[in-house]
């Protein structure tokens, strides 16, 4: 998630533990410290843009790492603030800010290693949006009545923030699995058998959902909103690059990417270049994650290192495009030619 929310989340911790233990401010400080801390490795460059995105979220998330760590930040902040009676209890606090961290990032869709060193499996529920408003506004606003209000009502507060924000991950995660079931049989109808159905939310809400399946030679994408009259989703339909995917597939850059992204990517040349797409992060036509791997000669001469290839969405069309379709209203989305290939109803 953004920082912020891992900021309010690890305040928000900090003070349900500490209680009036402590002053509101420590507990909130500290929390919001500790909330921070895993994504100081979004600063280490790993050698390339490929090994910087996967690398992200690996071992300064693991939850084995996190809670070696919580002792020794427990004991820094005790000692500071002259508390060495409530070690035990800052201990408990700071633990809890630090591996909620990544349990919260493991409800987006980017991948999070919680169980290096003995695994470099990425998880990722992918039911809530990096950024989120209708998660991240409860936990503030607990917090701040947390430090305002003097008496138990701001810890009431606070903790009424904690159990609206985790009500609201239950809640993505159902409608998620309704919108899945949805899919599926939107697929069925149309003939299609995919290898893999990814599910997540469109941008700040858990109304409206982006759909992509794969199938060995092409990927479909879709959107479904709950308050559509339809369960019918129109799929846009494109090539995967099955015959790059063959042709490369020792390809160690491409062989992470395919690993990282359990399967939901795609190879693009053009100009002579190779590209891999992280087909989860996005939207067609603009990804979030895109890599250009250089020339043939390039990377058989190991001359050249993956780059990111920044493609960024024109915003005077995708959020009003975002806003629309969230309320059910059936439009294509903005960027996709008119002429790419569609399976189901045609949108009005």
């Amino acid at each position: 998630m953004d920082s912020l929310t891992q900021i309010a989340l690890g305040s928000a911790v900090g003070v349900a533990v500490m209680g009036r233990r402590t002053a509101a401010w420590k507990a909130a400080l500290w929390g919001a410290v500790a909330g921070t801390l895993p994504d100081l490795d979004a600063f280490i460059d790993h050698g390339d843009a490929i090994l910087n995105m996967t690398r992200h979220r690996a071992e300064s998330h693991a939850l084995f790492v996190l809670t070696l760590a919580a002792p020794v930040l427990a004991w820094i902040v005790s000692r500071l603030h002259g508390e060495s009676a409530l070690f035990k209890r800052w201990w408990l606090a700071l633990w809890l800010a630090l591996i909620t961290h990544p349990l919260l990032d493991t409800m987006t869709v980017y991948g999070t290693q919680l169980l290096q060193p003995f695994s470099d499996h990425p998880f990722g529920v992918g039911s809530v949006f990096i950024i989120d408003p209708a998660y991240t506004v409860p936990l503030i606003v607990g917090v701040i009545a947390a430090l305002r209000l003097k008496s138990t009502r701001g810890l009431a507060w606070n903790t009424a923030g904690l159990v609206l924000s985790t009500l609201y991950l239950v809640w993505s995660v159902g409608a998620q699995q309704h919108v899945t079931q949805i899919a599926r049989a939107s697929l069925q109808q149309d003939g299609v058998a995919p290898d893999g159905l990814l599910v997540t939310p469109a941008p700040f809400n858990t109304l409206l959902w982006r759909l992509v399946a794969t199938t060995p030679t092409q990927y479909l994408e879709g959107h479904y909103s709950l308050l559509d009259d339809s369960k019918r989703i129109v799929w846009t339909v494109h090539a995967r690059g099955a015959e790059l995917i063959e042709k490369h597939r020792d390809d160690p850059y491409i062989a992470r990417m395919a690993a990282f992204t359990h399967g939901f990517y795609s190879v693009s040349a053009a100009d002579g270049r190779l590209f891999v797409t992280d087909l989860r992060m996005g939207q067609e036509p603009t990804y979030t994650f895109r890599f250009d791997l250089g020339t043939d000669a390039a990377r058989a001469s190991g001359a050249h290192r993956p780059t990111r290839s920044v493609m960024s969405p024109d915003l005077r069309q995708a959020l009003p495009w975002l806003w629309r379709r969230l309320q059910g209203e059936r439009m294509a989305p903005p960027g996709v030619p008119p002429a790419t290939p569609r399976l189901g109803a045609a949108p009005a």
